[in-house]
């Protein structure tokens, strides 16, 4: 299958190389700000907001998959119209020009936190979403907007993604547990806002990236058109709780409550549905198998994603200050850089 990855950071790195592995034929496109090529793939430079299926790569797709996007509630909040062109724009005209261009499967990393603040236990896929950030308010636009142009031949695959964790070509340290396992390691202390009575659930990187593949390749009359929750049922947490698991693992490091930060965000998710989906796949079709269900898949648990950071800072120590690890930090750094050079050119050039 022709695959096009588009936004290859955190979670799209190791995407590519699963997808590859899988035998698939991967083109992967990104603005690259933070500094990782994949070079096991064709790669180009592009933006969502101006790319043209026609003009700008010169070969059909089967699959796109879109992980673009100001990728959290503080970066998108950078710049309200900024967000809205890339977020929302964006990946409108992406998922048109897919659909003009005759792709087929399509996957929508959307987020869990269209949710915003639950009003019970156990969300699923059909329960009313209260998105509080400007974030997760375009996630849940692109989503309906993928739902509205699903058909002839368009099969768009919607993935609620969990707040993903663990260690990645393209570190992020700006994700809970993996900014708790930084801090817990490099500075003995880990911060709890408003009280962690709230609720999220989480999902390893290797086990996003296995279910996106499988998305990807799950018959038609499965899944297209279907929104999933993506995730473990027993992924769902407190905060508070998963600061004590972390703590657990650094006897020195001191857990420390920050009662005075609001966190409004506050859903714990039910992942059935996706279970479900395997349990049908694995008994009906002997074409296409998964093995979340049988017993042979084990999702992977925060201690692990714990021990695996860990390792990697003892292994490379500079990880832990890298610039590129905060996505906020990082965009900010680059505006301002942008910035400082204009400033500086004298006719167009700088020197």
């Amino acid at each position: 299958m022709n695959v096009l990855v588009f936004g290859c950071g955190y979670i799209g790195l190791p995407l590519v190389s699963e997808l590859i592995a899988r035998g698939h034929n991967v083109t992967a496109a990104d603005r690259w700000f933070f500094g990782r090529k994949p070079t096991n793939c064709n790669t180009f430079t592009g933006d969502i907001r101006s790319f043209d299926f026609a003009l700008s790569v010169g070969q059909k797709f089967d699959a796109v998959i879109d992980l673009c996007g100001l990728s959290n509630d503080a970066t998108a909040e950078i710049d309200i119209d900024l967000t809205n062109s890339i977020n929302c724009e964006g990946a409108i005209k992406l998922a048109e020009g897919a659909k003009t261009d005759g792709v087929r499967r399509y996957l929508y990393a959307s987020s869990a936190s269209v949710y915003g603040h639950g009003d019970k236990r156990n969300l699923t896929e059909t329960d009313a979403c209260y998105p509080v950030s400007l974030y997760a308010q375009c996630k849940l636009l692109v989503e309906d907007h993928l739902r509205s142009i699903a058909g002839d031949g368009f099969e768009p695959v919607i993935l609620r993604n969990a707040t993903v964790f663990g260690l990645a070509p393209r570190m992020r340290f700006d994700l809970a547990i993996n900014m708790m396992t930084r801090m817990a390691k490099v500075e003995q202390k880990i911060y709890v806002m408003g009280g962690g009575e709230q609720w999220r659930p989480f999902v390893h990187i290797k086990d996003l990236v296995h279910v996106f593949a499988s998305m990807l390749e799950a018959p038609a009359e499965l899944v297209a058109g279907e929104t999933f929750n993506v995730g473990s049922d027993a992924m769902n947490y407190q905060i508070k709780d998963v600061a004590r698991t972390i703590a657990q693992k650094f006897p020195f490091a001191q857990v420390h409550d920050i009662p005075d930060y609001s966190d409004k965000r506050d859903y714990h998710l039910s992942f059935a549905k996706l279970a479900r989906l395997v349990a049908y796949v694995d008994e009906k079709s002997g074409a296409y198998s998964n093995p979340y269900v049988d017993g042979s898949y084990r999702w992977h648990n925060i201690e692990q994603g714990v021990d695996e950071i860990a390792a990697e800072l003892d292994r490379n120590p500079g990880l832990a200050t890298d610039a590129t690890t905060h996505t906020l930090g990082w965009y900010k750094s680059l505006l301002d850089w942008d910035r400082r050079i204009t400033d500086l050119k004298l006719d167009g050039k700088l020197l």
